[in-house]
């Protein structure tokens, strides 16, 4: 009997982010028949790729227990640092890769504050989400970034906008990485190693695993995937705005936790954030089509994290 129980269980934990997004779909789709056309849910897909790589990156840091509230100014700062290689004339692949690659350093310089500094991922992340939140601003002079030579440039347009096969270019830009995440979490040692940090970071520290280097790239990967995510918004806005990217994280916390992941650490799968991406995607686009003011729409996030985080604790508790 108990065996059932503790197999029921498991099915619900596996299913439970799954059968969420199942019922949510039929209700919207119920509420407002404009749901199902091709075209919005492709334009759903389009919203929930900058999401989604925000997320796959917090994945990481909340498998060791901690959090990244920086991720929303970093993609603003990244962001905005790109558009401008772009307006200067900069080949449009290369100010991709110095866009990310900032992002990268931002998120290391994190992952370094935390480790060496001995200080809390949330009180180093907030305080840096306003430190690159400010950069953004005294770089871009608190204006956007526009010119003809971001809006009539090809490459830097198609890689927010752009369609290939019927599918917008940033839903593949999305599945790519969450591909190589998938292989770098659950493939190979240095899952592990994130896995066995979040279980228990001293046991980890006595076994062998050399932590503060683990938990730098781990921060590293977080701020990289929000520079892309800042490339996609950027590119798809056709300008770099620099309060992009406000209250993102709250959005990516809330598909890691909704997806299953522990916010103690040390339990939770990538493909749960993906559907837990989807869940907070298919809520804002229902919520649009239904024509609920954005004041209640923060209402009901709102509600939706909290709950999240209170099954989550029941769960560590238990």
């Amino acid at each position: 009997m108990s065996k059932n129980k503790i197999n029921l269980k498991e099915l619900y934990e596996k299913l439970g982010p799954t059968l969420a997004l199942i019922i949510l779909v039929i209700l919207v789709s119920i509420l407002n028949f404009k749901f199902l056309d091709p075209l919005n849910l492709l334009n759903l897909l389009r919203q929930v790729s900058i999401n989604a790589l925000i997320a796959f990156g917090m994945q990481f840091v909340i498998l060791t227990g901690g959090i990244d509230l920086s991720v929303g100014s970093i993609l603003a700062l990244s962001g905005a640092f790109t558009a401008q290689l772009v307006v200067m004339g900069v080949p449009t692949i290369i100010a991709f890769i110095c866009g990310m690659l900032s992002g990268a350093i931002f998120g290391a310089l994190n992952g370094v504050l935390i480790t060496y500094g001995k200080a809390a991922p949330f009180i180093v992340t907030l305080a840096t989400q306003t430190v690159f939140r400010g950069l953004t601003y005294v770089f871009t002079n608190g204006n956007p970034i526009t010119g003809t030579k971001m809006n009539n440039n090809f490459g830097f347009q198609f890689f927010g906008q752009g369609y290939l096969f019927g599918i917008p270019f940033p839903v593949y830009v999305m599945i790519f990485f969450y591909i190589l995440a998938y292989i770098l979490l659950h493939r190979t040692s240095f899952g592990k190693k994130t896995y066995a940090i979040g279980g228990n970071e001293k046991a980890a520290f006595v076994a062998g695993i050399k932590n503060k280097k683990i938990l730098i790239f781990i921060y590293t990967i977080c701020g990289f995937l929000s520079a892309v995510a800042g490339m996609i918004l950027t590119s798809r806005l056709g300008s770099a705005q620099p309060d992009a990217g406000v209250a993102y994280e709250m959005d990516a916390i809330a598909a890691v936790v909704l997806g299953g992941t522990s916010l103690a650490g040390g339990k939770g799968k990538l493909s749960g954030t993906l559907v837990g991406a989807l869940i907070i995607g298919v809520l804002n686009n229902g919520m649009n089509l239904l024509g609920i003011s954005s004041f209640y729409q923060q209402i009901v996030k709102g509600i939706v994290i909290l709950i999240a985080v209170l099954l989550d604790r029941k769960s560590v508790n238990k």
